[in-house]
């Protein structure tokens, strides 16, 4: 959300805004390396390609939609400060790289060791048929039910691939996995409260 203000308030278009608030939960460098190590490149890149052009698509329809009006007005109102650029050695780059590094280990563990254990659940205690018949490939709304069942969890990325990787082996196909996890990185509940 700060990131959606600063970007309103230097006067990036709001089709622009969007497009980078659907991306960047989906698709980065990290994401691309975890998913090809699971998946294999061929679906590492399918997920990439699919994650830009739905932050395109998205950002296009917000634009020519022209939703401006619906941004409240201190959106608009916060001003830029000027301020001096701080020199930092590199001593104080490199630690506060490593607080950085932490900050954000301490953030996504809960959710990756949750994920850990939802995937353990489904790989272990759920029976196949079960999952077969509820998002197999023989359900014409798997696609559906696994976005609708991925959109009021929240998990980054990596707390959502070890779901995503026992769904695969239980025999869920690709697509309908894939699905599952971009509803979960990107369109949580929470994140659609706050906007």
């Amino acid at each position: 959300i700060p990131v959606f203000i600063g970007f309103t308030s230097a006067g990036l278009p709001l089709g622009v805004t969007f497009s980078f608030l659907i991306s960047s939960p989906l698709v980065d460098l990290a994401s691309l390396m975890v998913l090809m190590s699971f998946f294999g490149a061929k679906i590492a890149v399918a997920y990439v390609v699919v994650g830009i052009l739905l932050a395109i698509i998205g950002g296009t329809i917000i634009d020519k939609l022209k939703m401006e009006k619906y941004i409240d007005d201190y959106v608009w109102g916060t001003e830029n400060t000027d301020m001096e650029p701080i020199e930092l050695s590199q001593k104080e780059r490199i630690s506060y790289s490593r607080e950085q590094v932490m900050g954000i280990i301490k953030r996504v563990w809960p959710y990756t060791l949750i994920g850990v254990g939802i995937g353990a659940l489904i790989h272990n205690y759920i029976p196949q048929p079960v999952i077969e018949k509820v998002v197999g490939s023989s359900n014409p709304f798997a696609v559906i039910l696994a976005t609708l069942v991925g959109i009021p969890m929240y998990a980054d990325i990596f707390g959502t691939i070890p779901i995503a990787e026992a769904l695969f082996a239980r025999g869920v196909g690709i697509g309908t996995v894939l699905s599952f996890m971009m509803a979960v990185t990107a369109l949580s509940l929470p994140s659609i409260i706050m906007l």
